[in-house]
């Protein structure tokens, strides 16, 4: 895997459109804008230049450069993990020790460091089977997971948010006191009820945009540091 020579958020001063895609008769207009998108996008350029399997690499690297979380020896547990590429970052950042656990509905293949399983996890086994993979409490937990998009913003707002709950639960469940608990939400990010319980088990609570995120994407990230405890203090909370 190649090295990153420079922070991850000045690649984003390299977009300059370059490469012009021909229309054809046999594809859609969107399907030439997508391929318009992706030749000229200098996060897939450099995800590939540096061995990555998707520019979603670089939200997680962007994530740490803010935040500082990744490093030597974290136990971490990767939510929505396929195509691998979060779990590439979080395989280096260990240097070659911790854990790194990851799952998703979609095959993944292997990444050398990471434990990888094959599963829904919304389903109720999913969840003790990754508790039965980890070799203590998790230093992190990290979703990357969003629902299948309907073309109905709040509809899709819901069934992501649906699974940043499922993610929270178990997250509560595995981490270490102190832990960080990471996840994509979409429109205002997490609200209501899930945002009141994070704050009152997280020490501190934000939410983040990378620029590796698409402009227009509704997407951000939710970032609660300094887990207060585990499992007895919050079924006492």
């Amino acid at each position: 895997m190649g090295k990153l020579t420079q922070s991850a958020k000045a690649i984003t001063g390299r977009h300059n459109l370059t490469v012009r895609v021909k229309t054809s008769k046999f594809k859609k207009k969107s399907s030439n804008q997508w391929l318009a998108r992706q030749l000229n996008d200098p996060y897939v350029a450099e995800s590939k230049r540096l061995g990555y399997r998707s520019r979603a690499a670089f939200k997680l690297i962007q994530l740490d450069e803010k935040y500082h979380f990744l490093g030597k020896g974290k136990t971490i547990v990767d939510l929505g993990c396929a195509p691998g590429g979060w779990t590439q970052v979080a395989v280096q950042r260990n240097k070659g020790s911790g854990q790194v656990v990851g799952i998703d509905i979609l095959e993944t293949e292997p990444v050398p460091g990471a434990v990888l399983v094959c599963q829904d996890f919304t389903q109720p086994e999913a969840a003790d089977k990754l508790k039965s993979l980890l070799n203590g409490e998790a230093d992190i937990v990290m979703s990357d997971m969003a629902a299948n998009t309907t073309g109905h913003q709040q509809t899709d707002h819901l069934r992501t948010i649906a699974l940043v709950e499922t993610a929270y639960e178990f997250a509560k469940e595995v981490l270490a006191p102190g832990g960080i608990f990471i996840a994509k939400v979409f429109q205002g990010g997490a609200e209501g009820d899930l945002l009141a319980d994070v704050k009152k088990n997280f020490a501190k609570v934000g939410h983040f945009k990378p620029d590796a995120s698409r402009k227009a994407s509704p997407e951000t990230y939710l970032v609660a540091q300094g887990f207060r405890g585990g499992r007895q203090a919050v079924d006492e909370g």
